[in-house]
């Protein structure tokens, strides 16, 4: 998929209608913000297809970052497939013995959904404007769904016949009650950490869930990322992401792979949305709060992706510094809690690299993406970054 060797022209595309960008504006709020960066930022050589990809209008990295901004689908259905290999274990396997320590239902949202971070699974989708959505965990034998209909937010639980309500808050944002588990919503959280560490490139055309797409490229211009590439399959007609895939730079499979496999941008049925508790089912109910029902998971593939923490470094090499206050080190005059937490340590020290510095001494947790120390001292530094940058940054905040 070379690229083309000229044509740097401005401007939307023979597609679009300018009338869409101003209903979108809200929802795209930093990937509008992109459009304005550098163009040392943003690629603006339009790509080729290769041979057997769809033949599209040339477009450049900025006007298909435009694009997507301006994106404005309202009404859709499908079926996208979600993989994810972090190197760990399978969390939905682990889930029933540990908990999930945020709900006492097995059909609240953040409980069930925390089995998209690893393994492959497939969903259905639907929308139909801001107050209408739904979208189905398919397994083997139950199915899962998150149903968001007017000022109702409904979880079922098919297996073990639970149902979890709360009332929405009607924030204006159609996302809130619903789970970023979609490629249009990884897409999102990449392009917000698009700035003058990133190079943005157009490399070709596809053909995703039988519709023409555009291939955008993220890459991190910095050396300690763990991450290689973003790669955004955009559909050339509407601007939806269609396709999201995150690379490491370790090689090997993607990360996160999460694209439509079916696509339909019909009006869905009224009775996709109609949700009433199955006979015998259990209820449970919850005040609405501050708290989201849906689960981000887009924001944690995303550099920066930790929140409440310190910030250290910038773009792509962002470390997250927490400050736990449980030293490692105990002696005679230790509590009995210390005693255990060092117990505790030793085991959870077996499990990764025993690194030191200036900083101290500590252990190193690592996954194909993410990378955690945690000192002697109870500090915490963890991102997508190298273990080299991690205690580089320790030995610095010493």
């Amino acid at each position: 998929m070379a690229p083309y060797e000229s044509d740097h022209a401005t401007g939307t595309g023979p597609d679009e209608d300018p009338r869409t960008g101003r209903r979108k504006a809200a929802r795209y709020v930093v990937p509008v913000a992109v459009v304005g960066v550098a163009a040392a930022t943003i690629g603006l050589v339009p790509a080729l297809a290769a041979s057997g990809d769809p033949d599209l209008p040339k477009i450049t990295a900025q006007q298909l970052v435009e694009k997507i901004a301006k994106s404005d689908v309202q009404r859709m259905s499908g079926t996208v497939k979600v993989s994810t290999d972090l190197g760990l274990p399978d969390l939905g396997s682990l889930q029933g013995g540990m908990g999930s320590g945020q709900g006492d239902s097995s059909a609240d949202p953040r409980t069930k959904l925390t089995e998209l971070a690893s393994g492959t699974h497939t969903l259905r989708v639907a929308a139909d404007g801001p107050e209408k959505q739904k979208v189905s965990l398919l397994e083997r034998d139950a199915e899962y769904s998150l149903i968001h209909n007017d000022k109702d937010v409904w979880g079922y639980d098919s297996a073990s016949n639970e149902v979890f309500h709360t009332t929405a808050q009607h924030s204006g944002d159609k996302r809130e009650h619903r789970p970023s588990a979609t490629p249009d919503d990884f897409a999102e959280e990449a392009l917000k950490s698009v700035d003058s560490t990133t190079s943005v490139t157009v490399d070709g055309t596809a053909r995703i869930a039988g519709r023409d797409a555009y291939q955008l490229v993220i890459k991190p211009k910095q050396s300690g990322s763990t991450v290689r590439d973003v790669t955004i399959g955009v559909d050339a007609k509407t601007g939806l992401p269609l396709k999201f895939t995150l690379t490491p730079k370790s090689g090997g499979a993607p990360v996160l792979d999460a694209g439509f496999t079916k696509v339909s941008f019909a009006a869905p049925p009224a009775s996709t949305f109609d949700f009433r508790p199955p006979k015998g089912a259990k209820v449970t109910e919850e005040k609405p709060g501050k708290d989201e029902h849906a689960p981000n998971f887009g924001e944690e593939f995303a550099p920066g992706g930790l929140k409440g923490a310190d910030t250290i470094g910038e773009g792509w090499t962002t470390i997250a510094k927490f400050d736990t206050g449980a030293k490692g080190e105990k002696g005679d005059k230790g509590d009995k809690s210390d005693r255990q937490g060092g117990a505790m340590g030793g085991f959870l020290g077996s499990l990764g690299d025993q690194v030191s510095g200036d900083f101290g001494k500590g252990t190193v947790f690592s996954t194909r993406l993410v990378n955690a120390l945690i000192t002697d001292d109870g500090k915490v530094y963890a991102g997508a970054v190298t273990k080299d940058a991690l205690i580089k940054a320790a030995d610095a905040d010493k």
